[in-house]
């Protein structure tokens, strides 16, 4: 019974389906909604861009194609594990430009073992030449479970240092910028007006429902997720009793808490005056002796007493900050009653 702003197909490989389950698969969705949402992303993998797949993408109202490009060098896709070349790569944003897309997506990853400065240089300049409206870079990860996370276990490779990511972190930055890149989040670069929409209403902590294994949810005062597991996704699908798993009941303090972290990686930052507003049972002036420190430590500016932004370098340890905020909102729940109103 509400309007749907944004669709967003990811968290996995949709392109690995076929045309017509592409078209099912939309259809559905569009019989669903009110009316065709203001944007709408599709994640491919260069492997799987293919001119039928667009077509029907396009003929649906998708908007948005996000393509995990990660590198441009067939070496450190290699040691990525990636299944595409740089040759696929070319191809597939050749196909998409040529089915019409204007809103298209990049993500790129740099710390890849053995990836020297020069190497990262020449993907994002790579990436510039080609020209998409977006581009998304992430420092990589080493998650368990995986085939680099064991070779990085036994020694086979070696993890970059803090500071050199750091380093690149803000060469990264300068580097698109120049090329007139806004960045607007701590990972995410756009051109005017092509910022992600669908990420900033979760940044923002505004509703959205996820559809399929694994896929969350924050709606109606809840936030949960649905089963990981296939088999058992399939069976609460059957029976009309879907298997959710981390159901929260939402309350003012976590939902408060929350805006903050993620409010604090977009580059505008947080308004305090409107988030007192949503909030109005959070007393946020407890917080003040933390924003201090913070400012004292050039981690943030505050802008006409009510603006809270991370700096340059406060965007380096945004993590580090979340904890902080996360303590002292503990704290004062511990020592105040009139924290909560």
């Amino acid at each position: 019974d509400r309007c749907v702003d944004t669709v967003f197909w990811g968290g996995g490989t949709p392109g690995l389906l076929m045309a017509k389950d592409l078209q099912r698969l939309g259809s559905a969705i569009l019989k669903k909604i009110t009316r065709p949402p203001i944007e709408w992303t599709v994640e491919l993998a260069p492997s799987t861009v293919k001119k039928e797949k667009l077509k029907v993408l396009r003929d649906l109202g998708v908007t948005r194609i996000s393509m995990g490009v990660e590198s441009f060098s067939d070496r450190f896709l290699k040691t990525l594990g990636r299944q595409h070349s740089q040759r696929q790569v070319f191809q597939a944003i050749d196909t998409i430009n040529d089915l019409g897309f204007e809103n298209i997506n990049l993500d790129l990853i740099f710390s890849i073992p053995g990836q020297m400065i020069d190497d990262w240089l020449s993907d994002l300049k790579q990436a510039i030449r080609i020209s998409p409206q977006h581009i998304s870079t992430y420092c990589l990860t080493y998650e368990e479970d995986t085939a680099l996370f064991m070779r990085l276990s036994h020694g086979k490779i070696i993890k970059k240092p803090k500071e050199e990511d750091a380093s690149i972190y803000e060469i990264t930055r300068a580097t698109l910028e120049d090329a007139g890149y806004n960045q607007y989040e701590i990972s995410n670069y756009a051109v005017d007006g092509f910022e992600c929409l669908h990420n900033k209403n979760a940044w923002r902590l505004y509703d959205w429902i996820g559809f399929g294994p694994s896929a969350a949810s924050q709606y109606n005062g809840r936030r949960f997720a649905n089963i990981a597991s296939l088999e058992q996704w399939l069976e609460g699908i059957e029976k009309g009793q879907p298997i959710i798993i981390d159901d929260i009941r939402l309350n003012a303090v976590i939902l408060a808490t929350d805006c903050l972290i993620f409010g604090l990686r977009m580059n505008r930052g947080v308004n305090a005056e409107r988030l007192q507003s949503r909030f109005p049972e959070i007393n946020f002036s407890g917080l003040q002796p933390l924003w201090e420190k913070l400012s004292h430590d050039k981690y943030i500016v505050i802008m006409d007493n009510k603006n809270i932004r991370l700096t340059s370098r406060g965007r380096l340890v945004a993590d580090r900050i979340a904890v902080e905020i996360l303590e002292a909102f503990d704290a004062l729940k511990q020592v105040s009653k009139q924290f909560v109103k």
